[in-house]
C-alpha cells in the first residue's frame, strides 16, 4: 500500500493546515482511495501554530480571551492548554501572535498604529490562569512595534521625554525616551517559536526586510523606524544584532528581553507531531505553503520537511499557492502551484480547497499507474 505523509503550513489569509491536508486528502482519494495519508499539519511559530499543537496533542483546550487588535478593535481569540506534564505541572499555553496581533486581522495595514498590545494580553490572561510554561508562535505579525505592547500588557512603561506613554505603534518609538521595567510581570519558562533568524535592525532587520510588507514603504520612513528600534534595543540592554529579536517587527527583542528563549519554530512542531518518524514509513511527503519564496528556505516549514525527508531517502513534492520564478525549487522531485492550476493567483486564493483538491488528483496519478 501507497502511504502518503501531508506536511503542509498553512496557505496564509487562505487555508489553515489542517483544511488543505483534507482538500489534498480528497483528491488523492478520487483516484486511489487504496492510498494510506498520512496528515500531519505543521507551523512554524506563525498562522496555524495553535491549529498544530491542538491537532498533536490529546486532551488540549482552546481557552477564549478577548484583546485589543491590531486593527484597534477588540478581537475574540483562544489560547491553547496543554495538559499537565512533570516539567509543566499546571499545564503549557500556547498562543499565536498571528491571532491576537496579526497581520491577517487587518482591513487594511497600519504600519504606524497596529501594536502587539492583544499579544501582551493573551500572554497575560494565561499567567493569570497559572501556567508553568509559554509558548509562543510569532510569525504573522501586523506591526513594527518592537513589543512595546506586549510588554506594556505585562507592565511595562515606555515613556517620552515628559514620562508620558508613547503612542501604540511604530509611530511611538521616536519619542521613546525611556523604559521602566519595575512593573514587569515575572517570566516563568518561556520559549519562542520564530520563522526567521534575522537581527533586529540593519539591512536584514525588522523594518528594512518586513517592514514593506506591513505598509511601510518609503526609505525615509523605514530608516527612522530602524534607528528608533535601535534605541529600544539600547533601552532593553539587548544587542541589536542578536539573531531572531528583529521577528515579528521586533516583538522578537522584546521576549529576549524578557527572559525567553527564542527558537526555530518548524523543528519544535516537528517533534511534537512526531513527524520523522511518519516521513520513515513514507513512500512520498507532500510539503507546502502559500508562498514559496527565496525566504522558504530560512527555516520555513517547506525547507525542514525535505531535509528530514532527505534523511529517510524519502522523496518530497512541493503544493504551494504560488512559486516564485527566483525560488529554487530543485529539492523536489515535483513541484505543483495552485496560482497555475487556477489560471491566476486571486482565483487560486478565492478557493484554495478546490484547487488542493485538484493538486491531490495530479499526486496521486502516478501511484495509480504503477
Amino acid at each position: 500500500m501507497t502511504r502518503i505523509v501531508l506536511a503542509l503550513d498553512s496557505f496564509k489569509g487562505s487555508i489553515t493546515a489542517a483544511d488543505a491536508s483534507a482538500a489534498l486528502t480528497a483528491g488523492i482519494h478520487d483516484v486511489d482511495p487504496s492510498i494510506d495519508v498520512v496528515p500531519r499539519p505543521m507551523a512554524d511559530g506563525g498562522e496555524g501554530t495553535v491549529s498544530a499543537f491542538a491537532s498533536a496533542v490529546p486532551d488540549a483546550r482552546l481557552i477564549p480571551v478577548t484583546v485589543d487588535g491590531p486593527a484597534g478593535r477588540r478581537v475574540e481569540t483562544s489560547w491553547l492548554l496543554l495538559p499537565a506534564t512533570p516539567d509543566a505541572p499546571e499545564g503549557t499555553a500556547v498562543i499565536d501572535l498571528a491571532s491576537t496581533s496579526g497581520i491577517e486581522l487587518l482591513d487594511e495595514l497600519r504600519p504606524w498604529d497596529a501594536d502587539t498590545t492583544g499579544f501582551g494580553q493573551a500572554i497575560a490572561a494565561a499567567l493569570d490562569h497559572g501556567v508553568s510554561r509559554l509558548v509562543l508562535g510569532i510569525g504573522s505579525s501586523a506591526s513594527t512595534d518592537g513589543g512595546t505592547g506586549l510588554l506594556t500588557a505585562l507592565g511595562a512603561q515606555f515613556l517620552d521625554v515628559e514620562g508620558q506613554p508613547i503612542a501604540r505603534g511604530a509611530r511611538g518609538l521616536a519619542d521613546l525616551a525611556r523604559v521602566d521595567l519595575s512593573g514587569l510581570r515575572s517570566p516563568i519558562e518561556v520559549l519562542v517559536l520564530t520563522d526567521v533568524l534575522s537581527p533586529l535592525v540593519g539591512p536584514a532587520g525588522a523594518a528594512a526586510v518586513f517592514g514593506p510588507q506591513k505598509g511601510l514603504s518609503d526609505a525615509t520612513d523605514i530608516a527612522a523606524v530602524d534607528a528608533a528600534l535601535a534605541r529600544l534595543a539600547e533601552l532593553l540592554g539587548v544587542q541589536p544584532a542578536t539573531p531572531r529579536t528583529g521577528a515579528a517587527g521586533g516583538a522578537g527583542l522584546a521576549l529576549h528581553a524578557w527572559g525567553a528563549q527564542l527558537v526555530s519554530g518548524a523543528p519544535e512542531v516537528a517533534a511534537l507531531i512526531r513527524l520523522d518518524e511518519a516521513i520513515a514509513e513514507a513512500d512520498l511527503v507532500v510539503t507546502g505553503e502559500g508562498s514559496f519564496d527565496g525566504q522558504s528556505s530560512e527555516g520555513k516549514v517547506p525547507s525542514l520537511v525535505t531535509e528530514r525527508a532527505a534523511a529517510h531517502g524519502v522523496p518530497v513534492v512541493l503544493v504551494a499557492g504560488r512559486i516564485a520564478e527566483s525560488a529554487d525549487a530543485t529539492a523536489f522531485t515535483s513541484v505543483v502551484s495552485l496560482t497555475v492550476l487556477a489560471g491566476t493567483a486571486d482565483a487560486a486564493i478565492a478557493d484554495p480547497a478546490r484547487y488542493l483538491r485538484e493538486a491531490g488528483e495530479i499526486l496521486a496519478r502516478p501511484h495509480l499507474a504503477r
